[in-house]
C-alpha cells in the first residue's frame, strides 16, 4: 500500500491518501492536546503508544463482530483505515461519574453510574464540541434516525466487550469517546481507542492511566500508556 499526498492533520494524527481510493493511511504523532488545544505538548513515543494500543483494541473488536475502520497495523506509527465520510459527533460513553460529567451532575469522582449513560457532541472545535440530543442531530441533518440508533447500539455492545477486555487487566473503562462513520452504505466504528480518548483507572489504586495524567499535571503520561499497553500484552 503506497502513502500518497496528505489529506488532513488532526490533533493526534495525520491521514494520507493511499493508492487505493477505499483506504487511508493514519500516523499518529507524539503531539498532546488538552482544553481544546490551549495546552500542548509533544510527548516522546507517544503515537508510537497509542497506534499499539487502538489497533489491539480495533482488532479484539473486529473478531467480536464490530465493524471498524481498521484494517492493519503498518508500522510502529501508522494504520491502514477504510476511508470513512465522518459523520461529525462525538459518543462519550460513561459508566463511572467523572471530568464533565461528575462536575455536571454534582456527583463525586469515581461514583459508578446505575446505568451506562451515552452523550452526543458535536464534532466543532470552534464551538467547543457542544452537547447534542436526537433532535439536534434530525435538525442539522447530521445523521438519520437510523444511523443515530446504530451508532448507539455499536456503542453500548463496544463498551460491553471492552470492559470485559479490561477487567481481566485490572483496568476500569471510566468513560470514552467513539467516533463513526459511513462506509459503502455501513455505519463504522472509527477514528481511535487508546488512553487519549478513554478514561482508564487502576482497579486496585484507582491510579489514573490515561490524558488526564496530561491535563491535570501528574506526570508520568507516557509510563502510564506504556503500562495500559503493557497489559494488553501480557494478558491473553
Amino acid at each position: 500500500m503506497q502513502k500518497k499526498e496528505f489529506l488532513y492533520e488532526g490533533k493526534a494524527k495525520r491521514v494520507y491518501r493511499t493508492d487505493d481510493p477505499a483506504c487511508y493511511i493514519v500516523e499518529y504523532k507524539d503531539t498532546t492536546t488538552a482544553f481544546d488545544g490551549l495546552k500542548k505538548e509533544d510527548l516522546v513515543n507517544k503515537g508510537v503508544l497509542n497506534n499499539s494500543i487502538a489497533s489491539l483494541f480495533f482488532a479484539m473488536l473486529h473478531n467480536e463482530g464490530i465493524p471498524t475502520h481498521f484494517v492493519k497495523k503498518l508500522s510502529e506509527r501508522e494504520m491502514l483505515v477504510r476511508a470513512l465520510q465522518i459523520i461529525p459527533i462525538e459518543v462519550i460513553v460513561r459508566n463511572v461519574a467523572a471530568g464533565s460529567l461528575a462536575k455536571r451532575l454534582g456527583l463525586t469522582e469515581g461514583t459508578p453510574l446505575n446505568s451506562t449513560v451515552l452523550e452526543l457532541n458535536l464534532k466543532n472545535d470552534a464551538l467547543h464540541d457542544p452537547m447534542l440530543n436526537q433532535y439536534h442531530v434530525q435538525t442539522l441533518g447530521l445523521a438519520s434516525a437510523q444511523e443515530l440508533a446504530r451508532m448507539e447500539e455499536l456503542s453500548l455492545r463496544t463498551n460491553e466487550l471492552l470492559q470485559s477486555y479490561l477487567k481481566k487487566r485490572q483496568i476500569i473503562l471510566v468513560d470514552f469517546k467513539l467516533e463513526f462513520g459511513r462506509f459503502k452504505g455501513e455505519i463504522l466504528l472509527g477514528d481511535e481507542i487508546s488512553p487519549d480518548t478513554c478514561r482508564f483507572w487502576d482497579a486496585g489504586s484507582g491510579e489514573k492511566l490515561d490524558k488526564d495524567r496530561f491535563r491535570r499535571d501528574l506526570g508520568g503520561v507516557t509510563d502510564a500508556y506504556a503500562e495500559v499497553l503493557r497489559r494488553l500484552l501480557e494478558v491473553k
